[in-house]
């Protein structure tokens, strides 16, 4: 297991030293007093390749690739859109409605359990998976901590209950038609944008493709829709068993469905 090493940004390093304490006790790590080292010289003194910094009361993950922290990202924009009568793409292939029950299999950035959160509304339940002990750390304290520009993005944020814990062995433990979508985004193997903040994330997410075995305990834990996101052209729907298709002619990504209405 890779050492981890939480430090503080060199400014207000006394405003910033309680979170850092606090996550270097949540993530098993070791706090170390920034003074005036570079980040640089800390990796190197510490033989790591990333640190985790305690900055403007928020948590980032610095590497040499950049730099991985919380934002809700499009979620904002994709609610908004919601709030006016818009359609969006991922609760319309989970066939999200209000007092849903949904597992987010790999939650990443977060911005689609979000989206989920508030599609299920406050008497629903979202919870979110990531086998990374790192990102669902930093993502879980900014789901937490993290103001919204609105009280509705706020909330969805809230609600959303962050598990770190990998899919496959989470499922396994779950009743039958317990939940009523399962979600799996996982990481693409060919990389559609050079997007910033999904550089760094490859370098702290689980690559591995999903498993038949997951899939199959999806559709039994589901109620009535296992969804599957990828590259639009990717073999990985067929593989797995995806018929049924969600998403915009011409865009680079695509839902595949499993329709299950045991309801």
């Amino acid at each position: 297991m890779q050492k981890i090493i939480v430090t503080t940004s060199q400014k207000n390093i006394s405003a910033n030293e309680p979170l850092a304490m606090e996550a270097a006790a949540a993530l098993g790590g070791e706090y170390v007093r920034r003074d005036k080292c570079s980040l640089a010289v800390i990796r190197e003194r510490f033989g790591v390749g990333f640190v985790v910094v305690a900055r403007r009361g928020e948590l980032v993950l610095d590497s040499d690739d950049g730099e991985f922290f919380f934002h809700p990202s499009m979620a904002h924009v994709r609610i908004k859109n919601l709030r006016h009568g818009g359609v969006d793409h991922l609760i319309e292939a989970m066939d999200i409605r209000e007092g849903d029950e949904v597992i987010d299999c790999t939650l990443g950035l977060g911005a689609d359990a979000i989206v989920e959160s508030y599609g299920a509304g406050e008497s629903g339940r979202v919870v979110a998976l990531e086998a990374s002990g790192l990102i669902s750390g930093v993502v879980r304290y900014g789901l937490t901590h993290y103001v919204g520009e609105n009280e509705y993005v706020t909330g969805a944020m809230r609600r959303v209950k962050v598990i770190n814990e990998d899919y496959l062995s989470f499922l396994r433990h779950q009743r039958d038609d317990s939940f009523d979508a399962v979600y799996f985004d996982p990481m693409f193997r060919h990389p559609l944008t050079k997007s910033a903040s999904m550089h760094p994330l490859r370098d702290f997410a689980d690559m591995r493709p999903v498993g038949g075995e997951a899939v199959r305990e999806a559709c039994r834990v589901a109620r009535r829709r296992v969804v599957l996101k990828e590259n639009s052209r990717s073999n990985e729907f067929s593989r797995l068993g995806f018929e049924t298709f969600v998403g915009g002619k011409y865009s680079p990504v695509r839902y595949g469905v499993i329709i299950l209405d045991k309801d």
